[in-house]
């Protein structure tokens, strides 16, 4: 793993991907805020490590929100891209994910399902336990995995990739993460991060064919540093 002057965390790379650990607070690529995305820090990453003219292309291959930190994949090839989507659509990608949450978990591990409605007007979604109008079937497998003080430490993995998903359905069986005031989290945290990240990912890379394992260490923090 290195950082660059961007501060920008790089786990893997070879000529098809790069694999880096998302700050809580980056974008992944361009919004509506104007502010600097991930993809353009990448680029410019690439561009001067690897002397290249013109424009370097980089595909967006999937999305943390901003609050969350941890592995994003991007594409350097366009043939990658269109293995990689495949994958993601084929649930060939096995992502894992770490959540420190307010309470304890009455099961130590369980699988949730639900139903998520997202309100597009506050950017927020809602967890039924029955499909509604709009809804989208919700699954997720927590285990846990260490207790703290206040909090737990729950290790999730997804097996929908739906809105807000892990904040949405942990919030909605008492667990709100910690700083996620959006989910019912008494505060929010001092540099508007969210305790959720996106910690492992297995999957068999699109060209070269090698099994990719990558694990992205936790953002400096007390709390997280209790849980590493």
């Amino acid at each position: 793993m290195r950082s660059t002057k961007n501060n920008l965390q790089v786990l893997f790379e070879d000529n098809h991907l790069i694999i880096v650990n998302k700050r809580a607070g980056d974008i992944t690529q361009g919004d509506k805020t104007g502010d600097k995305p991930l993809s353009e820090v990448v680029k410019e990453y690439i561009k001067e490590k690897y002397n290249k003219p013109g424009n370097v292309y980089l595909g967006v291959v999937h999305r943390l929100d901003r609050p969350t930190s941890g592995i994003i994949i991007f594409a350097r090839t366009s043939k990658a891209l269109e293995r990689l989507n495949k994958m993601l659509r084929d649930k060939t990608i096995k992502k894992t994910y770490w959540a420190i949450v307010k309470n304890q978990p009455k099961k130590e591990k369980e699988t949730l399902i639900n139903y998520l409605k997202k309100n597009p007007k506050n950017n927020k979604s809602t967890a039924f336990n029955k499909e509604i109008d709009g809804s989208k079937k919700a699954i997720l497998h927590y285990n846990l995995i260490k207790k703290l003080d206040n909090y737990s430490l729950l290790e999730i993995d997804l097996e929908t990739g739906r809105h807000h998903q892990i904040r949405c359905q942990l919030a909605n069986i008492g667990l709100p993460l910690k700083g996620d005031l959006k989910y019912g989290f008494n505060r929010s945290n001092k540099d508007g991060s969210i305790h959720l990240h996106a910690r492992k990912i297995s999957f068999i890379h699109p060209v070269s064919k090698e099994e990719i394992n990558i694990i992205a260490p936790v953002p400096e923090d007390v709390i997280w540093n209790a849980c590493s």
